[in-house]
């Protein structure tokens, strides 16, 4: 029989997600072969470790307790003194081992927290552990042949399991956490969070329910994007309601996602903790972190998301222009944005406007590689504030230092003098009262019925006016200037 719902009945969706973050060390979690396998030709980047080959003991990487420790202090949390490896026991091609190594009763993190904004509002997603685990290998399956293939260069690399509270409820919240876990790994520099090359996957696990008590859920695999978190937890929400609508009961499985279809599809029964006969790793003692090593780290975390945002909110910035400004400081790592408005933050008229043209101007041509990218940091600071002193000189009015900009960004070198480029391209501002003046005697010549409306009282007109005079003047009048003499010539 059908589950009918009462007229007030909601299925309300819940969702956690578990997060595999690659630390950004140079070598593998337990053996010396190299950490980044982005370009590297299949089974190039292993040794025996990796193989599994028999009397082959893993080393840990120092490098990735720190880097741990770093995700710890990112996650409002702080590291376990104390915490252990074990080993999670299933058969698959691309695990040599028969096992992975990883951590189950005693992970390096224990709680912490993420906070998101989603249509305005805030929330706290908790976050239940984090663990380190060496990842598996690759496994490929070439369309139309009766084989499989293996690539080990992905075994061994250093993961960080983040398993988050199932405090989610919408798809948008969904989103917004994985987006601000991506900004939080790569501000703390703990991973290279390149979703292209996997660095950060997302496991997604959506349940539906009548009353608080959750129900079955199921677990989509591997997502490696914002987008696809949202679309997923959508799709997962409408198939589950569905089934439930049917009479149907929801199978607690692993679901892969189709990005070309905009669905997610069945892949396996899921497994519980009880299947992987969990045991601790003999061949790795337990890690014991000492204070000093901790505080250290403490004391030199760098700035987060959030403290970005309680600067930036002093300049009135939008929302939108904030995280615009989050994300792009961590696109390319050439590049700085937060830092050189920091520089600024004393001149608020000048931190403002330098904002506004990284996220008008800067940062939409850099996407688009209509930028110099061999323009180093100190030579954009020189020219901004070279354009703005015109801007305040009132040589240049905001149309005209966005086109110096942009002529000036994509150059291949700087001018030696950037007043005089500027009056090159015609660009300086017109503040001859003389000449305004003719400009708009002219127009107010042609525009008699819009001079009439101001002189009787209807001072919107002048807008109007203002805009024909830096029509005639190519852009190049003194807006203030025009509208003072309109006012003036008219009697108003």
């Amino acid at each position: 029989m059908a589950n009918k719902l009462k007229p007030d009945q909601k299925y309300r969706p819940t969702i956690g997600i578990e997060c595999h973050v690659q630390l950004k060390t140079k070598t593998k979690l337990f053996s010396g072969a190299d950490n980044d396998a982005r370009q590297a030709p299949p089974n190039s980047l292993i040794n025996h470790i990796d193989f599994g080959l028999p009397g082959a003991l893993p080393v840990l990487n120092a490098e990735a307790l720190s880097l741990a420790t770093k995700a710890a202090f990112a996650l409002g949390s702080r590291p376990q003194k104390f915490s252990k490896f074990d080993r999670k026991h299933y058969f698959y091609p691309d695990l040599p081992m028969g096992y992975q190594i990883t951590q189950y009763d005693q992970p390096i993190i224990l709680g912490g927290q993420v906070k998101i904004l989603v249509n305005g509002k805030s929330k706290t997603v908790g976050i239940t552990r984090a663990h380190l685990e060496a990842d598996a290998g690759k496994s490929t399956h070439p369309v139309g042949k009766d084989y499989s293939l293996v690539d080990l260069n992905r075994a061994g690399t250093p993961l960080l399991e983040i398993v988050s509270q199932p405090d989610m409820h919408s798809s948008a919240e969904a989103k917004a956490f994985a987006r601000e876990l991506y900004l939080l790994m790569k501000y703390a520099s703990v991973s290279d969070a390149n979703l292209f090359y996997g660095n950060m996957r997302f496991d997604v696990n959506v349940s539906l329910s009548l009353t608080n008590k959750l129900g079955t859920r199921t677990e989509t695999k591997n997502l490696n994007s914002f987008r696809a978190v949202e679309k997923a937890v959508d799709y997962e929400i409408k198939r589950q309601t569905k089934q439930l609508q049917d009479g149907k009961t929801v199978v607690q499985e692993t679901r892969g996602w189709d990005e070309s279809k905009q669905k997610t599809l069945s892949l396996r029964t899921k497994e519980n903790a009880d299947d992987y006969r969990y045991m601790p790793d003999p061949d790795l003692p337990p890690i014991v972190l000492e204070n000093k090593f901790i505080n250290q780290i403490e004391a030199e975390m760098p700035l987060l998301p959030n403290d970005w945002r309680k600067r930036l909110k002093s300049l009135d910035l939008s929302q939108a222009h904030i995280e615009t400004l989050l994300e792009a400081e961590v696109e390319d790592e050439t590049v700085s944005y937060l830092p050189l408005i920091e520089i600024s933050i004393q001149k608020i008229n000048q931190a403002k406007a330098l904002a506004n043209w990284f996220v008008n101007l800067e940062i939409p041509l850099r996407r688009q590689s209509k930028i110099n990218r061999d323009l180093k940091d100190a030579e954009r600071v020189e020219l901004y504030g070279a354009v703005f002193l015109l801007m305040e000189q009132g040589q240049l009015n905001s149309n005209s230092a966005k086109n110096l900009l942009r002529q000036l960004l994509a150059s291949p070198s700087l001018p030696d003098n950037i007043i005089e480029y500027a009056s090159a391209k015609g660009l300086i501002q017109i503040v001859d009262q003389k000449e305004i003046a003719a400009i708009v005697s002219r127009v107010l010549a042609e525009n008699i019925q819009a001079a009439a409306d101001v002189r009787s009282g209807q001072l919107k007109a002048i807008g109007f006016l203002v805009g024909q005079v830096m029509q005639q003047s190519q852009g190049r009048a003194n807006p203030n200037l025009a509208q003072e003499l309109i006012k003036k010539q008219l009697g108003v």
